[in-house]
């Protein structure tokens, strides 16, 4: 083989797509080379120094073994009141997961059972992972379905590919991943009556409803109803992901069919995660500065990562909150894959191809900006650096 096959080889190799996540590809680059990861969603932060230390101290007490499989008792008490505002929910509407991820295959796999075959399954382009993967798994189609120019939604439009699609299952963010648009009360209203018109079950994925910018998003649990599905987390929250508890909300004629698939599937969430969390959430006022502390964090690394981007020639989409920045990249760069394997080979700054969450986004990346403005500031160095390099 002569050199010149050989420097072919290796370029060719360098630039091969992985078959699984690519946020699971690029984040396993940074555990095990180095560097600053803006791909997976995971926080820079550290926990709640109040809640860690609550974790400590219970750790001795005899609360090892399995919890409850509906979740803890104590937990589900606090979930009904910090609800309760919003719909007369009880504690048997309830349900807690392993994370929010067990939450959406939970129901997906309830979905399969209760939806006659053929059916597709629906999210707005651009998609996260798990509602484009999930229905794959089960063998069932998927639809991607884009926004208008404005983010704004063409429900003519969107109710004619849900009948001629058969679409029976909806999921969708607010904010979303990788592109925190935050819907407006008139776009949730609207879907909301869709749904009931074409039968049509939603799934509202609240991750990161708390961690919006500037205003509150409206998530329609005041029109509670059985086709109206409702998944959250702790994991984004507090800033534990390696804590896996999550929890979803189902009306009473789908929770106790629900259940029982996750007496086989899930079983329960971790015993001692919960009471750490049940305490906390007593004695912290439901983590509301820990929150309000983070949300400040998010919109500060937002803008200023946005900011810097956009002088080097990014196009930024207006977003509203969540954890990350979706941007188009600059005009003489059109492939996002090669672009993100080049800037973490001579930067070591790790992002995703927005072809991850797009056929339609060749030309963008996500960044992850849940991370402490040190981090962020290395980053955009490491960027900056690329294209002086360039």
């Amino acid at each position: 083989m002569t050199n010149a096959e050989r420097k072919r080889n290796v370029m060719q190799n360098k630039y091969q797509k992985p078959t699984g996540s690519y946020i699971s590809f690029m984040s396993n680059k940074v555990k095990g080379y180095g560097g600053i990861n803006l791909a997976q969603g995971i926080p820079g932060f550290s926990p709640p120094k109040e809640l860690t230390k609550i974790l400590s101290k219970i750790s001795n007490h005899k609360i090892h073994q399995y919890a409850p499989g509906n979740g803890n008792n104590e937990l589900l008490d606090l979930l009904v009141k910090k609800y309760q505002g919003e719909y007369n929910f009880c504690k048997e509407d309830f349900l807690v997961t392993q994370g929010g991820t067990e939450a959406l295959s939970l129901l997906y796999i309830y979905f399969n059972k209760i939806i006659s075959k053929p059916f597709s399954a629906l999210a707005f382009d651009p998609v996260y992972e798990s509602y484009k993967y999930l229905p794959s798994i089960f063998n069932t189609n998927f639809v991607s379905f884009s926004f208008n120019k404005d983010s704004s939604i063409d429900f003519k439009k969107l109710e004619n590919i849900c009948k001629e699609k058969k679409v029976k299952v909806i999921f969708l963010g607010s904010p979303g991943n990788p592109y925190g648009k935050i819907w407006t009360k008139e776009e949730m209203l609207s879907l909301i009556l869709l749904s009931k018109k074409l039968k049509i079950y939603i799934v509202l994925d609240a991750v990161y409803r708390e961690l919006y910018f500037e205003n509150t998003p409206y998530i329609p649990l005041d029109q509670f109803n059985p086709n109206l599905f409702y998944t959250n987390s702790f994991s984004k929250l507090f800033s534990i992901t390696g804590w896996r508890i999550g929890y979803l909300i189902a009306h009473q004629d789908h929770m106790e069919n629900i259940k029982s698939i996750h007496d086989y599937t899930g079983l329960c969430a971790p015993s001692i995660l919960q009471q750490a969390i049940v305490e906390y959430l007593k004695q912290h006022d439901f983590g509301n500065d820990y929150i309000s502390g983070l949300r400040n964090k998010l919109s500060y690394s937002f803008n200023h990562l946005a900011n810097e981007l956009k002088e080097l020639g990014f196009k930024i989409p207006e977003a509203k909150g969540g954890y990350f920045i979706w941007a188009q990249l600059p005009e003489k760069y059109k492939d996002g894959f090669k672009f993100t394997i080049d800037l973490y080979e001579q930067q070591k700054v790790a992002v995703i191809p927005g072809e991850h969450f797009s056929e339609n986004a060749t030309d963008y990346i996500r960044l992850n900006i849940a991370r402490e403005k040190e981090e962020i500031k290395e980053g955009i160095t490491g960027i900056k650096a690329f294209f002086k390099y360039k």
